[in-house]
């Protein structure tokens, strides 16, 4: 197997990387929704190691959940509770044999994804 998966997340309403930012992902199967890893962003916006390795790479159906309310309270972005945003879990298909980009575009009140390279 040679896929993987990585991250980059850019917090557009200060036009930095976001930076601390906790990352979690789940592989699903049927109505089991399964945790794998638990990363956090470095300065740059993306984690240290691929979230999912090649080595544990399978095809199938995967969930990243962004704990976007918890980084938006710590930089000062959360204007009032309940927050528009808090959890954004993102589901996806992945093939065990390619790389798979799933960046992050935040804001308090938007997000956007997309598969990148």
């Amino acid at each position: 197997m040679t896929g993987y998966l990585t991250t980059h997340v850019l917090d557009t309403a200060r036009g930095v990387p976001a930076r601390s930012l906790k990352v979690e992902l789940y592989r699903i199967e049927g109505n089991i929704r399964s945790h794998l890893n638990t990363l956090v962003t470095n300065a740059d916006g993306r984690t240290n190691e691929h979230i999912l390795s090649s080595d544990r790479c399978e095809t199938g159906t995967y969930e990243l959940v962004f704990h976007a309310g918890e980084y938006l309270r710590m930089v000062g972005s959360a204007l009032e509770e309940p927050l528009f945003l808090d959890i954004i879990p993102i589901r996806f298909g992945m093939t065990a044999d390619s790389h798979y980009h799933v960046p992050l575009l935040l804001s308090p009140f938007g997000y956007s994804t997309y598969r990148g390279s």
